[in-house]
């Protein structure tokens, strides 16, 4: 699917938007996954407004990298990096990647995450298990698996490591 779009770094005024997005995507993606009352919480988009807003312009987050995914002047991904907790000192953690699945296989996946973790760099992440269509995209961009899994909110999610560029 060939579509225009841009990718940048994401700004606190993108806060509304990019939770518009997290929400919107999160229901899109975890239904079945997450509960019906988590999702459809009326404070979810609040919740997310604020966790956007304090991501982009606490200056306890400035290690961190964001972007946003644009289509025709409405943000349609978001993305979000940082440094990975008891980590080695190099490897990022990828916190956020979502897009509409409107634009699944467009490219604004790998563009949104290589906006904000180079492909060289190693890099650690958490995706949901079962989410075969997100875990394919990671394996397509070097990540693989490692055995480790956890459990928050009654959902499973695997670890999977980039260690090096392919």
């Amino acid at each position: 699917m060939a579509i225009n779009f841009d990718v940048r770094r994401a700004e606190p005024m993108d806060a509304l938007e990019m939770a518009k997005v997290h929400v919107d995507t999160w229901r899109e993606t975890y239904r079945g996954l997450m509960s019906d009352s988590a999702l459809d919480d009326p404070e979810l988009l609040v919740w997310r407004e604020k966790f956007w807003t304090a991501a982009l312009s606490d200056p306890r987050y400035e290690k961190n990298n964001a972007a946003v995914a644009v289509h025709e002047d409405r943000v349609i991904g978001i993305a979000m990096s940082g440094p990975a907790p008891e980590q080695a000192e190099e490897q990022q953690e990828l916190f956020v990647l979502y897009a509409y699945a409107a634009f699944h296989g467009s490219g604004v996946g790998a563009a949104l995450l290589n906006e904000v973790i180079s492909p060289s760099t190693p890099a650690v992440l958490w995706v949901a298990d079962p989410n075969p269509r997100a875990q394919a995209f990671y394996r397509k961009n070097g990540f693989i698996a490692d055995g480790t899994v956890k459990i928050e909110d009654d959902v499973k999610d695997v670890r999977m490591v980039r260690t090096h560029t392919n």
